[in-house]
């Protein structure tokens, strides 16, 4: 366990001392804070749609003056109820006291609503007015886009940590073998202390890269108000997320180290890398169709199959409600899946690493006793 740890040591305080690494971080840090306000910045100001049944509109205008209000008639409640289901109108106030919408009404457009009709009543008045009352007339969708656009970029953030993690992986092990530096390292630690603490060192970099995105991502959303229109339970989120990217990378980095091991050439990587790379992208596009049919047949199917389970699952868990013995019992099969890949990738690592020339078959490698 100590010469683990020792590799691991080695390949973090390596990495993380490079230009590269700290110009990357803050490079990734600015662009994920830049995003995060972009939806304000180029949002334009707040813009609704009301509608009115034999009440008076709302002087809201006064209230909110980089808002922008369109008001529409109904002559009835029925009708009302309509145009809110089809999404014409964000809310309708019905006879001075009730508002119907579709799902929870938009926080702000609430507040400013109720303020400015007791403002308006108290003015004609002089009584205490009772606060309107908010009737949802359809499914609660007020946080069906965040959440699409939660899963979106969570499916993105993951695919290309993965990826680029996975290949540094395989470079490390490749440019070890082709000097034959894996020799002497070979002399003081064993082939699964210098496998898992590669292994361990360089997911320990992609989790550094993947907390500065989510920290960052999160503190300048709650900065630019975007976080205000966030799903409950994101602190549950990005705990699953964390967990979820450990073991993709420990399945995906296992199986790239063991396929490195094969060649001893930079300029084979990418040959020997070719199956693995094309699973990365099958499970990422599933992943991303996932992201508008989480709650369909395949999304969910393929959330309990490893490796795809790596993606789908988080995605699917910001898309949409996933009960938490689902989330378990995707893990669980995702554990397992891990553990027969390091039992594999080490097997194959520990008796092609040392074999220098010629690209190895992977037959050959196993066979070999």
């Amino acid at each position: 366990m100590n010469g683990l740890m020792l590799v691991a040591r080695r390949e973090i305080t390596t990495q993380i001392r490079t230009k590269a690494f700290v110009i990357g971080l803050l490079i990734t840090a600015v662009l994920v804070a830049a995003l995060s306000f972009a939806p304000k910045i180029m949002g334009g100001p707040d813009s609704y749609t009301l509608g009115t049944v034999n009440s008076q509109q709302l002087p809201l205008r006064a209230a909110a003056p980089d808002a922008e209000f369109e008001w529409r008639a109904f002559p009835d409640e029925n009708a009302a109820k309509q145009a809110v289901l089809a999404g014409d109108v964000d809310a309708v106030l019905v006879n001075g006291a009730k508002v119907l919408t579709d799902g929870e009404i938009d926080s702000q457009l609430g507040v400013l609503m109720q303020s400015v009709n007791r403002e308006v009543r108290l003015g004609a008045a002089g009584v205490s007015i009772p606060p309107l009352v908010m009737e949802s007339v359809g499914a609660d969708t007020r946080y069906e886009s965040a959440r699409t656009g939660i899963a979106v970029v969570l499916v993105l953030v993951l695919f290309m940590l993965l990826m680029g993690q996975v290949m540094m992986v395989a470079m490390g092990v490749v440019e070890e073998k082709g000097s034959r530096i894996v020799e002497i390292l070979l002399s003081t630690v064993r082939p699964w202390q210098l496998l898992g603490g590669k292994i361990l060192g360089l997911g320990a970099l992609g989790l550094i890269n993947l907390v500065t995105i989510l920290v960052v991502g999160l503190g300048a959303a709650t900065v630019s108000g975007v976080a205000s229109d966030f799903p409950p339970g994101i602190p549950g989120l990005v705990a699953a997320v964390l967990v979820w990217f450990v073991l993709g990378y420990a399945f995906f980095a296992t199986l790239s180290a063991a396929l490195a091991s094969l060649v001893s050439r930079q300029e084979e990587v990418s040959t020997v890398m070719t199956p693995l790379t094309m699973l990365i992208m099958i499970t990422y596009f599933v992943a991303f169709y996932a992201t508008n049919d989480a709650t369909g047949t395949l999304a969910t199917v393929v959330s309990y199959v490893p490796p795809f389970s790596s993606m789908v699952m988080p995605v699917r868990m910001a898309a949409t409600e996933v009960p938490l013995w689902q989330v378990g019992a995707s893990m669980a099969a995702m554990v397992v899946a891990v553990l027969a890949v390091l039992g594999f990738g080490a097997k194959v690592y520990e008796r092609a690493v040392l074999r220098t020339g010629a690209r190895l078959k992977l037959g050959d490698v196993l066979r070999t006793r």
